[in-house]
């Protein structure tokens, strides 16, 4: 029994000795937990890591802050990066057209010097006119003959001179280079109702139908025009409706090679027929122009004209309102012969325009003024579209009343 006794005061001992160090241990932990401690307590503990956390935390929070919005930031980036080259763009599309806008007057800078030299033999006569110190009945006369001999004509010249001392009046103009300007500024008046553009596109396709006497220079001024309208953008194709002059055909086939258009043509065939293939052909493919190139012809040769006739109206058939230009190529150095032409083809066809080529080197330049008085009297203009002063492609350019006139009294 002391046995039993000992060992259950040794099993007190040890459970007593066993609660305090369940109670020591369970105050450890309770100090390691924080049980039992205030509310400010645990509030203060968090502190110190939330001190922390702005160190740790937000630099892994920043990175995905920046993170995030670097992700979505490249798409917003991209469209303003694309917005700044469009915005930019502008300028920079300016900039193409205003590199050439130095070069183009320099180009039309060029042309004048051409034309003044072109237009030299006819203007040489008349400038010198200019060179004495008064102004009498003498000046009159002589610029009165030197316009004569440029193929102004009668009626034109005495337009002019009338028109001209109307102005030194109204002026009072008292120094011959000051009736010169004069000159110059009546000039321009007559010949601005000639001043006109080509105009293509209110007609898919825009017919233009070519004609003029032999030697005028139609097919070369076909190919150049050719080159002008395919330039501006314009879809070309050509009708080989001169099947009388022999390589006529061959011809305008280079020129189509050259540049780069579609031709009809056929080998000896009809030129009414291949006009009217021509057109329909060009409303086929969508062509912009049909330029239908024929045989050159004198105006005394009636059956040859009553043959154009034909053709415009084969035209007519193909399409309603063609032709919508029928273009008479005039060459510069007929001079008075060049009036002629144009009165007849116009009762034949009724022009719509003209070209005048071959003005480098000639005397004979005035018929301009001739051509320009005669339309006034017809009630309406037949304009010059263009004027060629070389073989080149650039010497073909558009009229400019002005431009001609200060030419022809350089």
């Amino acid at each position: 029994m002391a046995h039993q006794v000992s060992t259950k005061g040794e099993q007190g001992l040890i459970v007593k000795s066993l609660g305090a160090y369940n109670a020591r241990m369970f105050s450890f932990i309770k100090k390691k937990l924080g049980w039992g401690q205030s509310q400010a307590e645990p509030a203060a503990q968090p502190e110190a890591p939330a001190q922390t956390a702005p160190i740790d935390a937000p630099a892994p929070a920043a990175t995905e802050s920046v993170a995030q919005p670097a992700a979505p930031s490249p798409s917003p980036a991209e469209p303003a990066a694309l917005a700044q080259p469009d915005q930019a763009r502008p300028p920079s599309a300016a900039l193409p057209s205003a590199e050439p806008a130095p070069a183009a007057p320099t180009e039309r800078k060029s042309w004048l010097d051409k034309l003044r030299q072109g237009l030299r033999k006819t203007g040489s006569s008349i400038a010198q006119v200019f060179t004495g110190t008064q102004i009498d009945d003498a000046l009159y006369e002589e610029l009165e003959s030197a316009l004569l001999m440029a193929d102004a004509g009668v009626a034109a010249t005495e337009y002019l001179l009338q028109d001209l001392k109307k102005r030194v009046k109204e002026s009072k103009a008292t120094a011959p280079d000051q009736v010169k300007e004069l000159l110059i500024d009546a000039i321009t008046e007559l010949l601005t109702p000639l001043e006109k553009q080509l105009e293509v596109g209110h007609h898919t396709p825009t017919v233009i139908m070519v004609a003029g006497v032999n030697g005028a220079g139609k097919t070369t001024t076909i190919g150049k025009l050719t080159r002008h309208l395919s330039d501006s953008g314009q879809r070309v194709l050509l009708a080989a409706a001169d099947t009388f002059r022999a390589a006529a055909r061959e011809q305008l086939l280079v020129w189509a090679d050259r540049n780069r258009v579609d031709i009809v043509s056929q080998d000896g065939g009809d030129p009414a027929a291949v006009t009217f293939d021509a057109v329909q052909a060009g409303r086929a493919r969508g062509c912009d122009v049909v330029i239908a190139d024929t045989a050159g012809r004198l105006a005394t040769q009636l059956h040859l004209m009553d043959e154009l006739r034909k053709v415009k109206r084969v035209i007519a058939k193909a399409m309603d309102s063609a032709p919508h230009e029928v273009l008479l190529v005039v060459d510069g150095n007929t001079g008075q012969n060049a009036l002629a032409q144009v009165k007849a083809f116009d009762e034949t066809l009724g022009l719509t325009g003209l070209v005048v080529t071959k003005l480098d080197g000639t005397a004979k330049g005035g018929v301009l003024a001739a051509i320009a008085l005669w339309s006034r009297q017809r009630h309406s203009a037949v304009p010059v579209y263009f004027i060629g002063v070389g073989e080149k492609l650039e010497d073909l350019q558009t009229f400019s009343a002005r431009e001609f006139a200060q030419a022809l009294l350089a």
